[in-house]
């Protein structure tokens, strides 16, 4: 019977996985009970299994009196008084039991006897062969657990077991359940039984039934864990996803970085012919993805952000993190989105605070604003572009202009107006940008550009009518128009006397015609009437 034992718990652990170790110390924890249960047990007892072997013994554990009343007082004032439920009285703590740990310590104090019954019994083995049983469901359920506790965030691949309005039951593998609750998914998706599908685990914890797992379907990191199994250069590190901006069911951004010269980002999360983005669009069920470079300067970033509109230009303030976007007046609703979606993932995605402005209203906003002399200096680039806008980008250190040279000459002039410079080559303006540059030399190609220079002024141009010299001329021009007038007038009317005539002629020979052609159809009638 004992190799029996052995032979079973080692076919166990090949099949369970679990240690023999951790079986042979359920096997000793199921006798005991079962010895405990038997009539005429020990009232303390302890059970020595050898696990090579499989053979057992009971042996009683005889306590002096002294030293089983200081357990059992150590015992109760360990445990804690409960409220009785159903009549609101504190509940006396039962009578302890002393474990064998609490035994152990005391080993040369306690006096041991063999009490090994010479056979448990069909009642003995079935207490035993369910402890055993749900010694080895609990080591199980923990090795599951330890299994998918450091998974969280992992992209796993299930079958749909079961769903209704409450909840999806995936299965993972043998045994192994993961709840897909409703709130983890996807409106537009059905999950029908015997579904493939991926998802994300958000959540491991232990329950009295097994590991609980909850997976989800619109978790940004879904979106992660599809593209790196689609895109090599991902899953090996080249290129990186730096952020996710989902709306589940509709639309994604997403934005990429390369770590490698020569990787294109955007190339190899699209694709050959967009095979590779492709496949993420068709295990999303159709939603939209947008693949947007990552930029370090958020004013490039948050204009590639706002794809597929065309942005003119951005605005941005640092200590407020919010971006001001200037978009052609036909771009204006592509750039919001529908529902203002794609505005709301661009912010998502950069973390910037985005407003979207028109250029017509962005300059009716400009153009009370005064670019000369008068108004303070922000931060902003004092340059005004040719439009009569003021540059977008941030002046740098020690300056009040840009870091482009067109601008950094500007320095040199009492205007700011980029129309300075319209008659200077590209030579000249690096000379005037170069702050160590000849002041001689500075200062004729200052002279002469703003001697050529026309400050263009705001008010609208008014178009003069030319003045007559006198009144004769004026009166004679009028004669003049009024004879041909008139001249043309009676052409007109010579013309429609010569249609007239032409149209008698006509009628005229058609008439003449007609009348032949009567007689000859009255003489041919005349020869058929029959002759009496």
């Amino acid at each position: 019977m004992s190799q029996e034992i052995v032979d079973a718990v080692k076919v166990l652990e090949q099949e369970k996985g679990i240690s023999a170790d951790t079986l042979m110390d359920a096997l000793a924890d199921a006798l005991l009970s079962a010895y405990r249960k038997s009539p005429g047990s020990a009232k303390y007892a302890r059970v020595d299994l050898d696990h090579e072997t499989g053979d057992f013994r009971v042996f009683e554990l005889i306590l002096p009196a002294e030293l089983e009343e200081k357990l059992l007082s150590e015992a109760i004032a360990e445990q804690e008084r409960t409220i009785d439920p159903e009549t609101g009285e504190m509940r006396e703590p039962e009578e302890p039991e002393l474990d064998p740990e609490m035994l152990a310590p005391y080993e040369d104090q306690i006096e041991t006897k063999d009490v090994t019954p010479e056979d448990f019994g069909r009642i003995a083995a079935q207490t035993a062969k369910q402890v055993i049983y749900q010694r080895i469901r609990e080591a199980e359920r923990q090795m599951m657990f330890d299994e998918y506790r450091d998974r969280v965030g992992e992209l796993i691949t299930g079958l749909i077991q079961q769903s209704d309005k409450r909840y999806t039951l995936v299965q993972l593998r043998e045994r192994v359940e993961a709840l897909l609750p409703k709130s983890e998914q996807v409106y537009s998706e059905r999950y029908d039984h015997g579904m493939r599908v991926k998802a994300v685990i958000t959540d491991v914890s232990e329950s009295t039934k097994g590991p609980s797992i909850v997976v989800s379907r619109r978790s940004p990191e879904l979106i992660k864990g599809l593209f790196e199994l689609e895109v090599p250069e991902i899953a090996d590190k080249l290129v990186e996803i730096v952020g996710v901006a989902r709306e589940p069911g509709y639309r994604s951004k997403i934005a990429v970085v390369s770590h490698a010269d020569g990787v294109d980002p955007v190339g190899a999360c699209v694709g050959p012919r967009g095979s590779r983005v492709r496949m993420v669009v068709s295990e999303l069920r159709g939603e939209k993805i947008d693949i947007i470079p990552y930029n370090e300067e958020p004013a490039r970033f948050v204009a590639k952000a706002l794809s597929p509109a065309r942005v003119r230009e951005v605005l941005v303030d640092d200590e407020e993190m919010q971006a001001t976007v200037v978009v052609p007046d036909d771009q204006l609703s592509l750039a919001i989105g529908r529902d203002g979606q794609n505005a709301r993932l661009a912010a998502r995605l950069t973390g910037w605070r985005v407003d979207i402005k028109s250029e017509s209203e962005f300059a009716k906003d400009e153009s009370s604003m005064e670019y000369e002399g008068e108004e303070e200096f922000d931060g902003r680039c004092m340059a005004v572009l040719a439009t009569g806008r003021r540059c977008p980008n941030a002046a740098i250190g020690g300056s009040t202009y840009c870091g482009l040279p067109q601008h950094q000459a500007l320095s040199r002039f009492s205007t700011s107006h980029v129309g300075v410079l319209a008659g200077l080559g590209d030579g000249e303006i690096s000379t005037l940008a170069d702050p160590d540059s000849d002041d001689a030399e500075v200062t004729a190609l200052v002279a002469g550009a703003e001697a050529e220079f026309v400050e263009p002024s705001d008010e609208p141009e008014v178009v003069e009518e030319p003045a007559a010299e006198d009144e004769g001329e004026t009166v004679e021009d009028e004669a003049e128009v009024a004879e041909g007038e008139t001249e043309a007038v009676a052409e007109e009317a010579s013309a429609q006397a010569e249609v007239a005539e032409g149209e008698a002629e006509v009628e005229a020979e058609a008439v003449a015609e007609e009348v032949p052609r009567k007689r000859k159809l009255k003489k041919l009638l005349k020869n058929l009437k029959p002759s009496r």
